[in-house]
């Protein structure tokens, strides 16, 4: 018996076995066990997520000859015909190559005949989206009022290029990509029957370059089982040549620590182990976007495809970083990877430069980078005045009074009755230059810096150190429904009217004051310094 790919050999044969679709196969298994199917189905969703299997699945189940609830039997001959693709009743045509009107003509020329062997005809139309206008036009009045012996089935990954005249004609069903764990759970059943060994991390890192595809992951599982060694995720990488997450890690650390030896090393490895460089890239702008999730969500394990150890190794490295960093750092991927898709022959100069850039903000003088330098400076004070050091003011020392000379000097003379003026005598109190005095701060009124502000303080610090530092210190002042916030420098405005910020800080004021508070009730503005008189200034009046 000759060789039968993996993908075709595990292909499903009832809608039990299709996995992850459940939103599809449970409607399509009530259909047919009460006789309620439609004439036309649309079946929508990227590759390998199981449309053409469910397409097949239901025609065994409408011809088949003792369904059990909905489900084909698949032992009988109508059930065999259609899985051995020997049924000339099941017309299973490709659009791309068959999207003329002739095509479609032939096809309205040929339903006028009752089936020859099976209860029901049955046309799958894969890639629909191909066919041209006339020929869409051509099918609208049969798809719309088909015979009753007629089941259209139409597939398709673009249904934006569908015409809505087609849509309304059919019963949507909507294919979903399949979960990472859906798919890792099946390789290594799939592994175990083919007497292969797979480890977790290997599956897992299978299911998640398979992005949701079921055909994709199991021809990637093939690959792999073809080198006859264990299956674990450096086998997995190694083999799709990808680099895998120690790597991107180590590669992400030394970019935090302005290691630039490092980041040489790593390209260079890179190249050398026939990486493709856009690949490498585009798994980097994803690292970025996991650490991303860890730094502003509560729950990332909810919105990240990875596993235990790739958790653990992102969480080490964004605390490498802040929010403002990172963004940057992202900016500068997209870039990147913008640059390296109208290249080929330059991917690591442009790699190379980007991480060096991105590893040494005072290299560029880019407005990102200079919020990401101001950011820096302005943790590294958080710091500092968390762990108590704090900037003591100066007191002025009195100078120490001139010795005595050694000597008998003459007592000096004054005329015109000028007493002598003694250097270390304290300023008469009507002295016009005296310094003026700070004025006393007023104290707050009924309306300012409710009870619950600091407790909003501090909610926010702990979720965004920067943020929470400009706020620390500032009174909330009440002005009838709306809030008035001042704090110190543009850059606290800049980063307290950023959106995520504003939403972080709606949230936490509304659930602490009882009372809901938006974005359009809250007014940040700079506070204006006061100048202090100091002596002299009348000077230059």
């Amino acid at each position: 018996m000759s060789y039968k790919a993996l993908y075709r050999k595990w292909r499903p044969a009832t809608f039990s076995e299709v996995y992850g679709q459940d939103q599809v196969t449970s409607i399509l298994k009530y259909q047919v066990a009460n006789g309620r199917q439609s004439h036309a189905y649309l079946f929508c969703g990227s590759r390998g997520t199981g449309k053409t299997s469910c397409a097949k699945i239901l025609a065994k189940a409408l011809n088949c000859l003792d369904p059990q609830n909905g489900e084909p039997c698949g032992k009988c001959d109508a059930c065999k015909a259609v899985e051995e693709g020997r049924a000339i009743d099941v017309i299973e045509m490709d659009a791309a190559s068959n999207n003329r009107v002739d095509d479609m003509r032939e096809i309205i020329d040929n339903i006028s005949y009752t089936p020859a062997a099976l209860k029901y005809r049955v046309y799958i139309v894969d890639e629909v989206h191909m066919l041209t206008d006339s020929a869409f036009n051509a099918l609208l009045k049969t798809l719309e009022e088909p015979p009753s012996y007629i089941v259209f089935v139409l597939a398709t990954t673009e249904l934006n290029r569908l015409p809505s005249t087609i849509i309304s004609r059919c019963q949507r069903f909507d294919f979903m990509r399949i979960p990472a764990e859906v798919l890792s759970s099946r390789m290594k059943v799939i592994a175990e029957t083919e007497g292969a060994t797979i480890t977790d991390d290997g599956a897992f890192l299978i299911a998640k370059l398979a992005n949701g595809g079921f055909r994709d992951a199991i021809s990637l599982l093939e690959m792999c089982i073809s080198k006859h060694l264990p299956i674990d995720e450096q086998l997995v990488a190694d083999t799709l040549g990808i680099c895998g997450s120690d790597v991107i890690s180590t590669l992400v650390t030394a970019v935090a620590q302005k290691n630039v030896a490092e980041i040489f090393r790593i390209m260079l490895d890179a190249e050398r182990s026939s990486k493709d460089i856009a690949v490498f890239w585009s798994d980097i702008v994803e690292w970025y976007r996991n650490m991303l999730v860890i730094k502003t969500v509560d729950s990332p394990e909810k919105f990240l495809a990875c596993t235990s150890r790739e958790l653990g190794m992102l969480k080490a490295t964004a605390a490498l970083f802040d929010v403002p960093r990172l963004l940057y750092h992202s900016r500068l991927l997209d870039g990147a990877l913008a640059s390296m898709r109208k290249t080929t022959t330059s991917k690591r100069n442009i790699a190379e430069l980007t991480l060096i850039r991105m590893s040494d903000p005072s290299l560029s003088d880019e407005n990102d980078a200079l919020l990401a330098r101001i950011e820096d400076l302005e943790n590294k004070l958080i710091r500092l005045s968390a762990g108590g050091v704090v900037a003591a003011p100066a007191v002025a020392q009195q100078p120490e009074k001139v010795p005595e000379a050694p000597f008998d000097a003459p007592a000096p003379t004054y005329t015109d009755d000028v007493p002598p003026v003694d250097a270390f005598a304290p300023p008469p109190e009507d002295n016009a230059y005296a310094p003026v005095e700070p004025e006393a701060p007023a104290s707050p009124s009924a309306d300012e810096s409710p009870m619950w502000w600091e407790e909003v303080v501090e909610k926010v610090t702990a979720a965004n150190a920067s943020a929470g530092g400009y706020l620390r210190g500032t009174p909330l002042v009440k002005r009838g429904d709306c809030y008035e916030i001042s704090v110190r420098g543009r850059t606290g405005l800049m980063i307290l009217n950023r959106e995520a910020t504003m939403r972080m800080l709606c949230d936490y004021m509304t659930a602490l004051s009882g009372s809901t508070v938006t974005a359009d009730k809250i007014k940040i503005t700079v506070a204006a310094a006061k100048a202090q008189a100091r002596p002299g200034d009348e000077l230059f009046n």
